[in-house]
């Protein structure tokens, strides 16, 4: 069982010095005190082990380039480290994790009964007769399976729609050339990740909450949402998303924060959208975020979770930690890795390549696995 691990990791690790082994575990180097200092006497996990792995995750090439690292159980920080040149006040983007807090402010719109969930999704463009493109359901943007024709990564990467929409041609109104797109699929019976299905939802979420088309008013409106509405309730108070000329949230990729604001962000989804007693999110909404879609068990809506994908491929740990554990991921190595069996929230932010991102995940499941679960 994975509550009786943590015990069976020490135990293997103190094997070597009871028995004169002579494996290299039982020679390795001291600890260093800038990796024990990272973790808390009292960390709930084996202490000596977990400053190894958070010190692997700053001092081996393998695992590319940590920023920033931090561990929440049971609401406390038992870890926190950052590499040279960053601190506890540093702002790191998210990426692709900025897709959970825009699937959030989604959430909070269709609470306040501005944006209902199993309705077409507003947008002026598909409402036109015949539109095939009208059928797509607010649901079916949030789960990935809108159907609109869309390439995440390609090669040549300036073809991808993606670098088109941020970078080149899309990227001073992002959502038209998102909402422009064909429908390739039938409205959702295919699940395709796409940030340009998250930045419509960031238009839609502008467009209920101002009539103005103009794009100074139409940033002002969202980040004073999500700062009165999330942000502020949850003392995220370093969070910036970046606007487009057009004035929309780019919600797909482009909010920044510090690891501990992040962490929160993580806890708060935990306590199923609560903080401090209070219910800013309905716990139905998140119960929802982290239920597997239609067509892909290993995506919710605008979150990971810990089951293989529709291709058998694994994004998290399904064969190493609770099948309830979801994350919200980024480019580059972004994680905010929630356990709630485990009572456990990680951040770990930096920059990885493509062919490290391996490594880097077998590393963070060492460290997922070192905490009890119920």
């Amino acid at each position: 069982m994975l509550s009786r691990r943590p015990s069976l990791i020490l135990t293997l690790a103190l094997l070597p010095a009871l028995f004169g082994c002579s494996d290299k575990s039982a020679t390795r180097e001291p600890i260093s005190q800038t990796a024990l200092s990272a973790i808390a006497a009292k960390p709930d996990a084996p202490r000596e082990l977990l400053a190894r792995a958070v010190d692997d995750l700053f001092t081996d090439p393998a695992m590319g380039e940590t920023r920033a690292f931090l561990i929440l159980h049971n609401g406390r920080i038992v870890a926190e480290r950052y590499a040279e040149g960053y601190n506890r006040d540093s702002k790191l983007v998210g990426w692709s994790m900025s897709k959970s807090i825009t699937g959030v402010m989604i959430g909070l719109l269709v609470a306040d009964g501005r944006l209902a969930l199993d309705k077409t999704a507003p947008i002026p463009m598909w409402q036109r007769a015949g539109d095939p493109r009208g059928e797509i359901t607010l649901k079916q943007l949030l789960q990935m399976r809108s159907g609109l024709r869309h390439v995440e990564q390609a090669q040549p990467v300036p073809t991808s729609d993606t670098v088109r929409m941020l970078f080149l041609d899309g990227r001073d109104d992002m959502a038209a050339y998102a909402e422009a797109q064909p429908l390739q699929y039938a409205a959702g019976s295919k699940w395709l990740y796409s940030t340009e299905t998250t930045v419509i939802l960031a238009d839609l979420a502008a467009r209920v909450l101002t009539d103005s088309p103009d794009p100074t008013l139409r940033r002002q409106a969202v980040a004073e949402y999500l700062h009165t509405r999330l942000f502020d309730p949850l003392g995220m108070h370093s969070m910036r998303g970046e606007f487009d000329a057009a004035g929309s949230l780019i919600g797909g990729s482009l909010i920044h924060g510090t690891a501990r604001d992040w962490a929160k962000f993580g806890e708060f989804l935990r306590n199923m959208g609560s903080v401090r007693g209070a219910q800013i999110l309905p716990r139905d909404w998140v119960t929802f975020m982290t239920t597997p879609n239609p067509h892909n068990p290993g995506y919710g809506a605008q979150l990971w979770l810990n089951y293989p994908q529709s291709d058998g491929s694994e994004v998290l740990f399904p064969r190493r930690a609770p099948e309830n554990l979801f994350a919200c991921l980024g480019h580059g190595g972004q994680y905010v890795i929630v356990s709630p069996n485990q009572h456990l929230t990680i951040v770990r932010l930096g920059k990885t390549d493509e062919d490290k991102r391996g490594p880097l995940r077998e590393k963070l499941a060492d460290i997922t696995e070192m905490f009890e679960s119920d």
